[in-house]
């Protein structure tokens, strides 16, 4: 029996993900800041047949992880995947947001996700094993009064990018996920945007229809039974059925001489 741990996982789009894989017979850690939510989650997952334990502990505190990820090891004594869910959002507008505001944000999804996978490694490296990362549309392009969210999950692409390189060797697979999902996270924002059309008499676009925490679950499922050694340090989108491949960012244009490049900038832009 393979053992998951998962953060984030007391509510939205983790919480998902622990149900799904406590269906496909993994052990699950679930972790959170809540003991009664992650108490919830447990208790779900073994009323359906499943094995849980829960682990509070807040992934931007080294220390906190530390402690967490020992306790997964000697209750299981093995890791085979890591699922980095764990995120929260402090929306502003770039001149309005405080320091506070920016280094929480990075600290839980960036920091977060850096001092769990070195922690963990040294319980995946001798068998390998799978660590998935959720990133953003944000992170791939922008998001206006998200620039901690954005920043933090762009980040998380390079470190998706270059682990895949580093981790190879020991059969370790990275990948990120993102997602687009009605959770407790993107619920006020997309109502906020449903009403905002509404007054204007328009269609919400596309980019805010989103579908549902569960279809990301089956897709990780899914994608954590591919045995493609190969299938790793890639970007997926996945919003209701729908799922779309990212690829890394590739030049579009190189040229010689800063003069001829902002010439050959200027006639690409007339083209347009």
């Amino acid at each position: 029996m393979k053992t998951a741990l998962i953060t984030g996982a007391s509510r939205g789009i983790g919480r998902s993900i622990a149900m799904e894989l406590g269906r496909s017979g993994y052990r699950v850690a679930v972790n959170g800041l809540h003991e009664e939510r992650i108490n919830t989650v447990v208790e779900a997952i073994r009323h359906e047949g499943g094995a849980a334990e829960g682990y509070c502990a807040n992934v931007a505190d080294p220390s906190a992880v530390t402690a967490m990820v020992e306790a997964v090891k000697a209750r299981y004594g093995a890791m085979d995947a890591f699922i980095h869910c764990a995120g929260h959002v402090q929306d502003r507008k770039c001149e309005q947001m405080t320091d506070q505001e920016w280094k929480s944000v990075l600290e839980v999804h960036l920091s977060g996700a850096f001092y769990c996978i070195r922690r963990v490694l040294p319980f995946m490296a001798s068998h390998g094993g799978d660590m998935l990362l959720m990133t953003s549309t944000a992170g791939l392009m922008g998001s206006v009064g998200q620039v901690n969210y954005s920043a933090a999950k762009a980040g998380l692409l390079g470190m998706v990018w270059t682990l895949a390189a580093e981790l190879r060797r020991n059969r370790i697979r990275i990948n990120a996920v993102a997602p687009a999902a009605l959770t407790d996270m993107t619920r006020p924002v997309i109502e906020y945007m449903k009403e905002k059309h509404a007054k204007r008499n328009e269609a919400l676009p596309g980019f805010w229809q989103v579908g549902e925490a569960d279809d990301v679950a089956r897709f990780v499922s899914l994608l954590l039974k591919q045995r493609d050694p190969d299938l790793t340090g890639e970007v997926f989108g996945v919003n209701g059925s729908r799922i779309t491949h990212w690829q890394k960012p590739l030049p579009v244009l190189s040229v010689n001489g800063a003069d001829a490049f902002f010439a050959a900038w200027k006639q690409r832009e007339e083209k347009r």
